[in-house]
């Protein structure tokens, strides 16, 4: 028993993998019982991300904003907080980025960095509203969070709308070329993608996630606040403060996908009719990455390489959008369903320890 559970963990890495495949094969058998070609989609889907570079570029583009609501996600989580506001605070980053970007005009080397820096600021004080909150009057984040959601789409278009607007059209003025945060060269390179320098602040991001939290003071405090509140005030830690402290970068993270939205990809911002939804495909993501950093990454790659591959399994194989979402829903639910996939994989584990055991 002992050899199994050791086996268990070596190959842990096997779970993720087997329950992306599980998922697959669900929604091989969805698109079966649906009359499609499960080949025929699949093999669509790849087809669409890799069969140009734009379609590459574009890829890279979508998965880039998982990212940033992925770590966010994670974060909390990580630090024992459920921030289901992701989405408001998003929103908010897009807001402040788009208020510096519209009505400023500054030096490029000045303005775009204040662009970045408001709307990460706006999303980290939004989220930071649900840390005070649940310090000061033990209001539960996740009830706050999804109330400041609604909050923040219709604050966001009411910004828009009455200082940021076009006039004739539903949305802000054009943000100043001294604020975008395109790359030219490699939009070029890419067939013109949407590439930004988004991608790589994002990819920073990941790194300084885990260099915050498992190799800095304040990262372990962090982490024990949320893992035990009881002991870590015991030991003369902070609790309140490093709620609010945790949802503020949580919400930092977050603000910065919606800046990069604006600053990178379209150069204003709409008065929405409804959210983004990044910030609750960031649940998925954070869910499928395992609340880790490298999860995050590749878990972002997953879903938003499947989300916009969909396009290719509709018109490839006629797939409609809503049997590609089983497919999806498939992943995230063995993801979560450790115990299930264990289960799968206990037959073959455990012919290994036998093995094992026999060999010494």
């Amino acid at each position: 028993m002992e050899n199994a559970k050791k086996i268990f963990n070596k190959t842990s890495f096997l779970i993720p993998a087997v329950a992306i495949l599980l998922g697959l094969i669900v929604g091989a058998i969805a698109m079966l019982a649906g009359g499609y070609n499960p080949i025929l989609a699949y093999s669509s889907l790849l087809e669409k991300l890799f069969s140009s570079s734009y379609n590459t570029g574009e890829a890279i583009r979508a998965i880039t904003p998982l990212i940033f609501t992925g770590i966010a996600v994670a974060f909390a989580f990580r630090t024992g907080l459920f921030n289901i506001g992701v989405e408001g605070q998003f929103m908010m980053g897009m807001t402040g980025a788009t208020i510096v970007g519209v009505t400023l005009d500054l030096p490029w080397f000045i303005h775009a960095p204040l662009a970045v820096l408001t709307g990460a600021v706006f999303g980290g004080l939004w989220a930071a509203i649900a840390g005070v909150l649940k310090a000061s009057r033990g209001v539960n984040e996740v009830i706050s969070s999804i109330m400041l959601n609604w909050i923040a789409l219709f604050l966001s278009n009411f910004i828009v709308a009455k200082f940021l607007v076009e006039k004739g059209q539903q949305k802000s003025r054009p943000v100043h070329d001294s604020a975008m945060l395109t790359i030219d060269w490699l939009i070029e390179l890419m067939d013109k993608a949407r590439m930004h320098w988004g991608t790589f602040v994002a990819l920073i991001c990941v790194a300084l996630f885990y260099m915050l939290l498992w190799r800095t003071k304040q990262g372990f405090e962090l982490r024990a606040v949320g893992h035990n509140p009881d002991a870590a005030l015991y030991a003369g830690m902070n609790v309140n403060r490093t709620m609010v402290k945790s949802m503020f970068i949580s919400g930092v993270f977050a603000g910065l996908g919606g800046v990069f939205e604006i600053l990178g990809v379209f150069g204003y911002q709409t008065v929405m009719a409804a959210s983004w939804g990044y910030g609750f495909d960031g649940i998925a993501v954070a869910l499928l990455g395992g609340n880790t950093p490298v999860g995050v990454l590749l878990g972002a790659i997953l879903f938003g390489g499947l989300t916009y591959g969909s396009t290719g399994m509709s018109f490839g194989a006629g797939v409609p959008s809503e049997v590609v979402r089983i497919v999806i829903g498939s992943v995230i639910f063995f993801v979560a369903s450790h115990g299930l996939v264990k289960w799968f994989l206990k037959p073959f584990l455990g012919r290994r320890a036998s093995k094992r055991k026999e060999a010494v």
